[in-house]
């Protein structure tokens, strides 16, 4: 058997707020309650599993291999919304997207105050710029 990630518990302040916001900006269903989880589905079988803390939440980084034409529409809805968004993991090239191993990539924040990231091309794949 191939061992494939199914998935992980996203620890957030606000688990709707941040699944929603998930669902809304990459175009995905919305999320579904299973227990104490509001659940978003992702195209590969692997679901965050957003749940609440009253506790202090580290942020986190999550990436999402997309396609071209999701990228543009995801990234159109970036900047629909006025969010902030960076070429680089750091936020030190503000306003920008990168072109790492010949596609496209980008930051940004989601409510909860982890950082995602788009990209076209895995880590690794081609030339990076």
């Amino acid at each position: 058997m191939a061992i494939q990630l199914n998935h992980t518990i996203v620890w957030v302040k606000d688990q709707q707020e941040s699944a929603r916001f998930l669902t809304e900006l990459f175009g995905l269903p919305e999320p579904v309650r299973y227990g104490p989880f509001s659940v978003v589905e992702v195209s590969n079988d692997v679901s965050l599993d957003y749940l609440s803390t009253d506790g202090p939440v580290r942020a986190q980084h999550y990436a999402f291999l997309v396609s071209e034409q999701e990228f543009d529409e995801i990234f159109g809805r970036i900047r629909e919304r006025g969010l902030e968004y960076w070429a680089d993991p750091f936020h030190s090239q503000p306003g920008e997207i990168n072109t790492n191993d010949g596609g496209r990539g980008v930051y940004f924040d989601e409510p909860g105050g982890h950082n995602l990231e788009i990209i076209t091309r895995p880590y690794g794949s081609g030339q990076s710029q």
